[in-house]
């Protein structure tokens, strides 16, 4: 069983930087792929970052691309979040996710593990 804790969401002004940390436990990850996911209220939920545990390879959704970058760090089993130039249409609760396979998607109902989520608002 994984566990993952998310921190450093809040209230920003459009155009602010936050970073989102993601603490994950209980297995080894060497063979996993991490997502950042994130849902509005009245949304489905979206992947915004994805990164492979093993070698580093990210991914992007298209809406973030060039200001949001998802970094880790192994030895520490973290994940970042970090978002520049934030919209007030990033406005929504962000959480990270495990999925147990290499191959990376950005699918939801390929992670099965989830943290809580940390509410990340951006006003205009």
């Amino acid at each position: 069983q994984v566990q993952l804790v998310e921190s450093g969401g809040g209230l920003v002004q459009a155009g602010d930087s936050l970073r989102l940390s993601c603490a994950a436990s209980g297995r080894t990850f060497s063979s996993f792929v991490m997502g950042w996911f994130r849902q509005a209220p009245g949304k489905e939920r979206e992947c915004v970052a994805v990164i492979r545990w093993y070698d580093g390879t990210t991914g992007y959704a298209d809406s973030v691309k060039g200001r949001f970058t998802i970094s880790r760090d192994n030895a520490k089993n973290m994940v970042y979040l970090q978002m520049n130039s934030l919209k007030p249409e990033d406005t929504a609760v962000y959480y990270c996710a495990v999925r147990p396979n290499a191959a990376m998607s950005y699918a939801a109902r390929n992670y099965d593990s989830w943290g809580q989520g940390t509410q990340v608002t951006a006003s205009s």
